[in-house]
């Protein structure tokens, strides 16, 4: 076979070339991503105690890197919102996570779907509750538990459609009643938050959470089961509104992968007037000083629109808040019984606010171990 001439030999070096170039930029591509991904503040806090010969051999160290290149990567954020914007300009679907109901209303999937071992799980979280509550009396602490419903229960008529499955349209229902027969007669803000739905909403349409109307309206009625415990009032706590609109909090569009695009590529984003609560400057002396007699032990509610402002105008009191993100039934109380200020300075009154779509999830191992310490 004869040889092929210099101009074949170079039109045949062509491709070879290419794909060679192509691999460079691929692997420097997956090299800038690794590198990255490893300099973020996440990485660091999550491979910081893997930092060792121990977590090394035990394989946690290499555990901690798969985690980082998985959540981490620089192209990670572009390439969610674009797959987001696909679903949602093809399908107007919002993902695994959320649910769209009518004029763009979202739903955390959450709220809606049912849990295997729900009616156990209630029953075993609603006898510690009731512990809980004995071991406060004996001590002279008054407890308010309140359950904030869904906002898939408030807002239902937005559904339209969604599916929502009977074990979540019942579950408020099973929660209170279960709370009921192990003496703690928990506040249920539905009625509360459903009236202020009726002249205006009470959440955000692209949050989970309850809006300003909403937070300051449960506060209130928290305030008002409050009204007989001896604590120490204080005057002049104040609420001012910002002058300028900004945008509101939009978790849902974050696990839509949505929430650093343009509001025409998504659902429009809501916006708010961002409500301050402050306190009286203190003048000094050693009452100053004292630690507050309300602990909030809260859910990522009480991490939103203002709601811990929202309570300590309506209580006119200062008020120690442990509001923990994703802390479920337990967190923020797992916190705050383990902590310093209940040893040395208890409080006169505890409100433990969660949400209701928590209580019938099945138990992890973490709050197991708390439910425990109550039996």
């Amino acid at each position: 076979m004869p040889e092929p001439d210099a101009e074949t030999q170079a039109w045949l070096r062509r491709p070879a070339r290419l794909l060679a170039v192509l691999t460079l930029l691929v692997m420097g591509f997956g090299v800038w991503q690794g590198v990255g991904a490893l300099s973020t503040e996440a990485a660091r806090q999550r491979l910081a105690p893997t930092l060792t010969w121990e977590a090394l051999l035990a394989g946690r160290f290499a555990a901690a890197v798969n985690h980082v290149m998985a959540h981490e990567l620089p192209a990670d954020g572009a390439l969610r919102a674009a797959g987001g914007v696909f679903r949602w300009a093809l399908f107007r679907s919002g993902g695994p996570q959320v649910r769209v109901g009518c004029e763009d209303w979202l739903f955390l999937t959450e709220e809606l779907r049912p849990f295997a071992g729900a009616e156990a799980a209630i029953a075993e979280r609603a006898a510690a509750l009731g512990r809980v509550q004995r071991m406060l009396a004996e001590r002279g602490i008054a407890l308010v538990v309140a359950v904030v419903p869904d906002k898939a229960r408030i807002n239902a008529e937005k559904l339209c459609g969604a599916p929502w499955s009977a074990q979540s349209q019942g579950r408020l229902a099973a929660i209170l009643a279960a709370f009921r027969a192990e003496g703690v007669e928990a506040l249920d803000l539905a009625p509360v938050l459903a009236a202020v739905a009726a002249r205006g909403p009470a959440h955000w349409r692209t949050d989970t959470h309850w809006n300003q109307e909403g937070a300051a309206a449960a506060a209130a009625a928290i305030a008002a089961r409050a009204a007989g415990v001896p604590y120490a009032r204080q005057e002049g706590i104040r609420t001012v509104l910002a002058a300028e609109e900004s945008e509101a909090p939009a978790d849902l569009l974050r696990l839509m992968g949505l929430e650093r695009v343009p509001d025409g590529l998504r659902p429009r984003r809501d916006r708010h007037r961002l409500a301050t609560t402050t306190l009286p400057e203190a003048g000094g002396g050693l009452l100053d000083e004292t630690v507050p007699e309300v602990a909030l032990l809260g859910s990522s509610y009480s991490a939103n629109a203002n709601f811990h402002g929202a309570l300590q105008q309506a209580l006119a009191a200062p008020v120690t808040a442990i509001a923990q993100q994703g802390g479920g039934f337990h967190g923020a109380a797992e916190v705050f019984f383990g902590g310093a200020t209940w040893r040395e300075s208890p409080p006169r009154l505890v409100v433990w606010e969660f949400p209701e779509r928590v209580v019938h999830q099945p138990i992890t191992p973490a709050e197991r171990a708390f439910l425990d310490r109550w039996r």
